[in-house]
């Protein structure tokens, strides 16, 4: 059990949370698989998330949570090394989820993301919680018509705003910003994920072109 002073901050303070899928060969990345094959897009799941995970989790301006699913893979082993605090994600389709992880964490603003947007920085996820001191939600929109990340800064009340999303689909921001209403969120950059062989090869390009 941590002392108090370190509970009070971690109570107080702001929360990143990552969304993953337990890295099991088959079960990730199935867009992406019918495309590349199967272990080549388990490489890249696994690969991606361990270094989202280094850049975004050793930051000590927020408390860093692995959300796993399914919940049974959190005891089995088999997941990234993390430091931070694990939890299963639970039953349901990705509202249901997400909006079990903004009811349930200790109080303080809240950010979610995947862990399949490659492009991802530190630098992100600070804007994200500095404009939830003025917000009271912000979204990462995708060019597909989804978004990347949503924070909420909880305050005075925790909303759900999942109700009716059409998700994996073009509607899926539209219909969220219906349920928060618009004009209380703010936006980041649009980046994209990595979910079928066309944005795979557009994400070896961007690749190759920075380390070279």
């Amino acid at each position: 059990m941590a002392s108090g002073s370190r509970r009070s901050h971690r109570t107080l303070g702001s929360h990143l949370v990552v969304m993953v899928r337990a890295p099991r060969l088959g079960t990730v990345k199935r867009r992406l698989s019918r495309d590349i094959g199967t272990v080549a897009a388990w490489r890249f799941y696994r690969g991606e998330t361990a270094r989202l995970l280094r850049r975004l989790c050793v930051d000590r301006r927020w408390s860093s949570w692995l959300a796993v699913t399914p919940d049974s893979a959190i005891h089995s082993g088999g997941l990234w090394p993390f430091r931070g605090r694990l939890v299963g994600q639970g039953r349901g389709d990705l509202g249901w989820r997400l909006g079990s992880i903004l009811k349930t964490l200790p109080a303080g603003p809240v950010v979610i993301v995947g862990s399949d947007i490659p492009e991802i920085e530190r630098g992100h996820i600070a804007r994200a919680f500095r404009e939830l001191g003025r917000h009271e939600w912000i979204l990462g929109p995708a060019p597909d018509g989804g978004y990347w990340l949503i924070g909420a800064r909880r305050r005075p009340r925790t909303v759900v705003p999942f109700k009716g999303v059409r998700w994996s689909s073009r509607h899926a921001l539209a219909d969220t910003l219906k349920n928060i209403d618009g004009d209380r969120a703010a936006f980041l950059d649009m980046l994209s994920d990595v979910d079928d062989g066309e944005s795979y090869r557009r994400w070896r390009l961007r690749a190759a072109r920075i380390s070279s």
